[in-house]
């Protein structure tokens, strides 16, 4: 069984102006957001909303991994979500 379980597809959520997701850990349920400035600096452009889910899900694997390393190393933000940044995901894309 594993130790992180992201339980839905990635939603666009306009309030936030990120992708958003759900994370498990144990008893911990946490929403991961992917902010559209973050995958600007990956893409080279400003995605719309369309493109910034299709690049999450296209790579679902490097923004787990991105998830699970900003858990383990414990750095949840104040609400206790999660809100990737380009270095989170450069950092956790291979090399």
């Amino acid at each position: 069984m594993p130790i992180f379980v992201f339980p839905d597809e990635p939603v666009w959520n306009e309030e936030a102006d990120a992708v958003e997701f759900a994370v498990e850990v144990g008893e911990y349920r946490g929403r991961v957001f992917v902010p559209r400035r973050a995958l600007q600096t990956l893409l080279g452009h400003t995605p719309k909303p369309e493109e910034a889910l299709q690049a999450v899900s296209l790579e679902p694997a490097v923004f787990e991994r991105a998830v699970e390393l900003r858990i383990t190393d414990r750095a949840l933000d104040p609400d206790a979500n999660i809100h990737l940044t380009a270095r989170d995901i450069r950092r956790a894309a291979p090399q």
